[in-house]
């Protein structure tokens, strides 16, 4: 399953599967077209208005945070932590994605991680966020998504302690090179998981 997921850099993922599924394409080159967009919060580098145009299409229905509505346009959806969409035939759950020692996200804001089930796999994209309880009850991951850089969101040895807590088949680093973090982190977080690690790119 992991030849079917492409990292467009930073928090950005294509997803081939059933469908195709776009999550927070930020300075994307892609264009191919988009069956899902999910947007995971208003931050600029997750949710790019531009960058969604590059791939939205007719049929495109955009999965996203109330906070995120004014922004986009066409066929949505809106989704809170908790939430469970079937959008087109895929099944998306909203998961809790907030900081725990920063103030850049919230809790109070109700912005998402989200598990997505595509060809019978659960991929979770934790969205921006640190370590949080709510991961230790996260079941059957076959793929992790998760954020390495630090600064707004966890250090590699953060996030190697989330993936050896979710223990995903496996674990793939993401949220670096673009704004903040280097190959590096991604490097010491595969270092530091117990569970096996690709780094796409």
């Amino acid at each position: 399953m992991i030849e079917n997921i492409k990292w467009l850099g930073h928090a950005g993922f294509k997803i081939k599967g059933e469908k195709t599924i776009y999550i927070d394409p930020f300075k994307i080159k892609e264009t191919e077209p988009a069956d899902i967009i999910i947007i995971t919060h208003e931050h600029f580098d997750h949710l790019s208005p531009e960058d969604i145009n590059k791939v939205q299409a007719g049929k495109t229905i955009v999965v996203t945070t109330p906070d995120c509505l004014i922004k986009v346009s066409g066929n949505i959806k809106a989704i809170n932590p908790g939430t469970v969409l079937n959008v087109d035939g895929i099944q998306i759950e909203a998961v809790p994605a907030y900081n725990t020692n920063k103030q850049f996200h919230p809790r109070a804001n109700g912005w998402v991680g989200v598990i997505v089930t595509v060809n019978g796999k659960r991929i979770y994209h934790a969205g921006d966020t640190d370590n949080i309880p709510e991961m230790a009850y996260l079941k059957n991951i076959d793929i992790a998504l998760l954020p390495v850089s630090g600064t707004y969101v966890m250090t590699a040895e953060e996030a190697a302690d989330a993936a050896n807590k979710i223990m995903p088949k496996v674990a793939v680093p993401m949220h670096y090179g673009s704004i903040v973090g280097t190959k590096a982190d991604a490097e010491k977080f595969k270092k530091l998981c117990k569970c096996k690690v690709e780094i796409l790119g």
